[in-house]
């Protein structure tokens, strides 16, 4: 029997795609749970439409996500923290701290893209990752510097 699944199944597929499964397996389980549908020649002209402007999206927001690194790339925060001996902070520079200073530069990010495995603790440069999609990822440059 061939399938076209409408979502991830594990160990068969990703959604979208064309599979040929045991009847009593695409009948029992995929067609009521919803996981799939029947490869009809309807069914299979209407993916090959979906797929495409799947694709068309995916490009869109590709473009959109290198012209947002690029300008990552161009942008440096400085953030000003109080700091003790040996250069260690009073607190620490989180992801939301760095999310504020991106918003007051007019980039708006959500905090979960921020790769910061752990607070910033000491002043200095860190160059860090902002994973926009699954293919682009734009650098930032922030600089915590001692409050005056």
């Amino acid at each position: 029997m061939q399938l076209i699944l409408k979502e991830d199944v594990h160990n068969l597929g990703k959604s979208g795609e064309l599979v040929t499964v045991k009847d009593g397996y695409g009948r029992n389980y995929l067609l009521p749970q919803g996981k799939a549908v029947a490869a009809t020649r309807k069914n299979v002209a209407q993916l090959d439409h979906e797929r495409k402007l799947i694709a068309a999206r995916n490009l869109k927001l590709a473009k959109d996500a290198q012209s947002i690194a690029d300008r990552l790339a161009a942008t440096e925060i400085t953030l000003h923290r109080q700091a003790g001996e040996g250069d260690k902070l009073f607190g620490s520079v989180t992801a939301r701290d760095i999310e504020e200073a991106l918003t007051e530069k007019g980039l708006k990010l959500d905090r979960r893209k921020i790769a910061l495995p752990d607070p910033i603790r000491s002043l200095g440069v860190y160059t860090l990752d902002i994973k926009l999609t699954s293919e682009v990822t734009g650098k930032i440059k922030v600089w915590v510097v001692a409050k005056d």
